[in-house]
């Protein structure tokens, strides 16, 4: 059996300049918003130690959870809706919007759905607690219940601009209510430390992990503070990130994400695998033209499947221009069971570990947002550094460079600003509802990169 020559660096060096013609080798090399260089080339001379970042366990034979978004205000419809997914595949549900916190509401909507058997999450902002009383009531008592609460109040916080009340008394009001249902119900997890808000306001990937970081110690101190053990905290924590269309960034995010709450949870005294619920990006998405966005979320899904995320969630390609229809719904479910079932991408416990690329990106994500979240440590906490002004500026100027890289060219969005398809084939959406600004700070108001061209072109 014959086997290729391995070219020296100098090999590929030379032949490498003679591709590139009169463009320098240094135009390979490309920085992101972190100012971190991804390189042309990585061995061993540059790609550092192997990092292994698997997922803790996998679920009853499958690798991760297919979780499907429900939003809405008709509880029958929800109802509905939900029970089609988790007799299609979906492992777990995630409800969002106003019927989360409706706890007449809530309890139509889950009619039928065995709560020890299939997971519930809840994406209530807020309304946090409101809706964690009204899961738990729908639950009545279980203690074999597997909920989700998903109790975040800094990510709301951070993208109203301000709450209704004192903030303060939010978390403390929200931790207790963690202490109480932790009690309750054994399985349970109580809190999304999620930097999906930074990410969507046009964050880059180690602020985005800072949010996270700082949100989890935030709810941490606040969760021992009414109560619980540092170890049931940490374990009542879940992990929010964003994955979009650029895959190999995504999937060494959430490996990097793996890291980095080894480091917090240590620092805590107690080592605790992390979850990691991964959802598809909205920023990454187009309105006019929304059949390019099934590319997307594939790409998306492969990134949280392949990183090794404990949950996915899929958008509906649709989402951009408002909720998605039945078919849109499926299509998201359908993604993820064909990366699952038939790309079998979950048969190997972290497939990025072992490339010099995938494992130098991950420690360097890890880095640059351990350093990102020293800063907000340093300042307060994230709720100090919101209220304080000292987030907003540095995800402004994230967003600015991905701005300006989508004007000038250097970066593409497929359906928007090429391959622009001028007889667009619409797709059926019901409005949906939108955040209201409060505007005792500056929010981090969600951006689409898409919109503006969009908008050009009408």
């Amino acid at each position: 059996m014959s086997e290729f020559a391995v070219p020296t660096p100098l090999e590929w060096r030379e032949a490498a300049i003679k591709a590139l013609k009169e463009r320098p080798l240094e135009s390979l090399i490309h920085l992101d918003a972190d100012h971190l260089a991804t390189k042309p080339l990585y061995g061993a001379a540059n790609g550092g130690e192997p990092v292994f970042a698997p997922r803790p366990s996998d679920s009853e034979g499958r690798a991760w959870d297919v979780r499907a978004l429900n939003e809405g205000e008709d509880a029958d419809a929800l109802n509905r809706a939900i029970l089609t997914d988790l007799e299609n595949g979906a492992a777990s549900v995630l409800i969002a919007g106003p019927a989360a916190s409706d706890a007449a509401k809530l309890a139509r909507a889950l009619d039928g759905v065995a709560l020890e058997l299939a997971p519930v999450a809840l994406d209530a902002g807020l309304e946090g607690v409101k809706a964690a009383e009204a899961l738990s009531a729908a639950a009545k008592g279980s203690p074999r219940a597997k909920l989700a609460f998903h109790l975040d109040p800094i990510s709301a916080y951070a993208e109203a601009g301000g709450a209704p009340s004192d903030f303060a008394g939010i978390m403390a009001e929200t931790a207790k209510a963690a202490a109480t249902h932790a009690a309750t119900y054994p399985e349970a997890t109580l809190f999304m430390a999620s930097g999906r808000v930074a990410h969507e306001a046009g964050g880059s990937i180690a602020q985005e992990l800072a949010f996270a970081a700082s949100s989890a110690v935030a709810y941490v101190k606040a969760a021992v503070e009414a109560g619980l053990s540092v170890e049931a905290a940490l374990k009542g924590v879940v992990l929010g990130v964003a994955v979009d269309q650029a895959y190999f960034d995504s999937l060494a995010k959430i490996r990097a994400l793996r890291l980095i709450w080894a480091s917090v949870s240590k620092a805590f005294g107690a080592e605790v695998p992390a979850i990691i619920e991964a959802r598809s990006s909205r920023r990454m998405l187009s309105a006019r033209d929304p059949w390019p966005n099934m590319l997307r979320l594939t790409a998306a899904g492969f990134a949280g499947a392949v990183g090794g995320a404990d949950a996915v969630v899929l958008d509906g390609f649709t989402r951009a221009a408002g909720l998605p229809d039945d078919f849109a719904k499926r299509q998201a479910r359908n993604t993820q069971l064909i990366l699952m079932e038939e790309s079998n991408l979950g048969r190997v416990d972290d497939p990025a570990s072992g490339s010099w690329y995938l494992d130098a990106r991950t420690r360097e994500l890890a880095e640059a947002a351990w350093a990102e979240f020293q800063v907000y440590e340093a300042e307060g906490g994230v709720i100090a550094c919101l209220e304080g002004g000292v987030i907003q500026p540095r995800i402004a100027r994230a967003r600015d460079m991905a701005e300006k890289a989508y004007r000038d060219g250097a970066a593409q969005i497929v359906g928007v600003t090429k391959f622009v398809d001028p007889d667009v084939r619409t797709a059926p959406v019901t409005p949906a509802p939108a955040m209201a600004a409060i505007g005792t700070f500056e929010a981090l108001a969600p951006v689409r990169f898409a919109a503006a061209f969009e908008e050009a072109a009408q």
